[in-house]
């Protein structure tokens, strides 16, 4: 191999590297965009399972309100104040005298919440 030979085959290795370092580079570009469009999915899907999850939660707590507009647990002392117990925080456990009504205990299962 002469010399020409020789400087052509480096120049022709030369242009073979360069145009592989350039392959290199944007494939090296590609994958930055896409991992940053991955962390941006990522992201994006985190905040839609959060919503989900309060969807989800608001909708058990709309299931549990009954055609009264009472929760479960509202029933709940009610059934108990019906059976003759209190249920209001003054006397709580007690039997109710002769079930006369209590006006703590009625505002405790139908009062108003906020």
């Amino acid at each position: 191999m002469d010399k020409k030979e020789l400087h052509d085959t480096f120049s022709e290795l030369e242009s073979q590297a360069e145009a592989t370092l350039s392959i290199i580079k944007n494939i090296k570009e590609e994958l930055s965009h896409l991992t940053e469009e991955n962390n941006v999915l990522r992201m994006e899907n985190q905040h839609l399972r959060d919503r989900l999850a309060e969807v989800v939660k608001q909708q058990s707590i709309e299931k549990q309100m009954t055609d009264s507009g009472m929760t479960k647990s509202r029933l709940n002392l009610e059934k108990i104040y019906e059976d003759g117990f209190h249920v209001c925080n003054l006397f709580y456990g007690s039997r109710r005298d002769g079930d006369e009504p209590c006006a703590f205990c009625l505002e405790v299962i139908y009062g108003e919440r906020r």
